[in-house]
């Protein structure tokens, strides 16, 4: 996969988002894409930008509110096929380290 990018679907409501997210990132299963959600969005990798395109138009349209809020950030590396996890290990190798913290789980 050679294009990667950062999604974030969100509707602009009072209250939990969590169900209308959930629609959006719902909808990316019709696609071809690998991708991964985390608190501040979702990752997606696709073959080509059209695929990643069109899986972040049906999340957007997937959320059923009066207003949707949207954001898109591509990083389309056109001279190799880096994945996600690559560019995560590749960092880490520098690090030494797991590119995170290392905190504990309170106990209780």
């Amino acid at each position: 996969m050679t294009v990667i990018a950062l999604l974030s679907v969100a509707p602009v409501i009072e209250g939990s988002m969590a169900e209308e997210v959930a629609a959006a990132v719902d909808a990316l299963e019709s696609f071809d894409v690998e991708y991964e959600t985390n608190p501040m969005g979702t990752v997606i990798e696709a073959d080509d930008v059209g695929t990643l395109f069109a899986a972040a138009e049906a999340a957007h349209c997937a959320v059923d509110a009066d207003r949707v809020s949207t954001v898109l950030k591509i990083d389309d590396k056109r001279t190799s096929d880096t994945t996600a996890e690559e560019k995560v290990d590749v960092v880490e190798s520098q690090l030494g380290r797991p590119a995170r913290s290392d905190r504990t789980e309170p106990n209780g």
